[in-house]
């Protein structure tokens, strides 16, 4: 029997949302094993003016719980 467990992250970049995501499956993959999907929930921006400073990207991560 498995059991997969859900985190939800959100991975920022100056250069995209694509990197965003990236970013946070790089960040979840120090720490975590057995991970098996990423679905991407949201992007978001923070803007300055009239320029996009920062990208942000919701996820969530599925990985199956070791016993």
């Amino acid at each position: 029997m498995a059991v997969i467990k859900t985190i939800d992250l959100v991975g920022v970049s100056t250069e995209s949302w694509r990197d965003a995501a990236a970013q946070a499956l790089a960040e979840a993959a120090k720490t975590l094993r057995g991970i098996e999907a990423m679905e991407v929930l949201e992007t978001s921006a923070v803007v300055d003016g009239d320029k996009i400073k920062e990208y942000q990207t919701h996820v969530r991560i599925r990985f199956r719980i070791e016993r």
